[in-house]
């Protein structure tokens, strides 16, 4: 076999994986205070209302399908009754939706970020890289679906894409099964796992963010720093500590 085909679809896919484990790792342990989405709100938000909303759902979308086209063989849907008739219509018909809303979603936040003044300043280099990368992984995705799946015959990426991305999660690459893979197909895992690579040292780390830690903190205890507390006795170990007056150490 040749060189080029073990390089894209051996070497890249294992980088980027390397990269994108290893890059959240290091990023955790060294940049905690920097884990965050770097919210834009409180500079512009009526079409960040918009756009958000219309991106993040129609980016769920997209992985749910990727999961179930790429991860799950087709022999499991069949045996829950889910024919190839019956997927390819869903796949299509839930795919275009998903690839509108996020496209949409996309361009929203894009014209946001280009055209309001305080929120183009607070973009960094990384975030335009990541925006170059982000938007090339689905115009690739959208125009192989329009393509093959929508205005095409049809691809049968369930025989060539998803059992060479099993192989690659099972350590048993097979880059033979991308040689005959549409350009368009190639384009998007290739950008996508650019996007990987990427992923640790952009914004998009707040992905894996949650605020479960909120569930099991102690409770924050709020003490008055008033001398005067009514009627209420102290508790035994909560006395007050009175600090000495400033004016008077300075006479001292």
């Amino acid at each position: 076999m040749n060189t080029l085909p073990i390089i894209l679809w051996v070497a890249i896919p294992y980088a980027s994986i390397a990269v994108f484990i290893v890059g959240h790792m290091w990023r955790y342990r060294y940049d905690k205070f920097g884990w965050t989405t770097r919210s834009s709100q409180t500079y512009e938000n009526r079409l960040l209302r918009w756009g958000s909303p219309m991106f993040h759902l129609g980016i769920l979308m997209v992985l749910a399908g990727h999961v179930v086209g790429l991860l799950i063989p087709r022999e499991w849907l069949y045996a829950i009754g889910i024919s190839e008739e019956t997927y390819h219509f869903g796949a299509t018909t839930l795919g275009t939706l998903a690839a509108a809303l996020t496209l949409t979603g996309f361009a929203i936040l894009i014209y946001r970020r280009r055209t309001v003044g305080p929120v183009f300043l607070a973009t960094t280099t990384m975030d335009k890289v990541m925006y170059v990368f982000l938007g090339a992984t689905m115009l690739f995705g959208t125009l192989a679906t329009i393509v093959f799946q929508v205005f095409g015959s049809g691809f049968q990426y369930r025989e060539t894409i998803s059992p060479w991305i099993r192989s690659i999660l099972g350590f048993q690459p097979q880059p033979e099964l991308m040689a005959d893979v549409p350009l368009l197909f190639q384009l998007h895992v290739l950008t996508a796992f650019a996007l990987f690579a990427l992923w640790p040292f952009t914004r998009l780390v707040h992905v894996f963010s949650a605020p479960v830690g909120y569930l099991f903190r102690p409770y924050i205890v709020y003490r008055s720093r008033d001398d005067g507390r009514g009627a209420q006795a102290p508790q035994r170990g909560w006395e007050a500590i009175k600090t000495p007056d400033p004016d008077r150490l300075h006479k001292l």
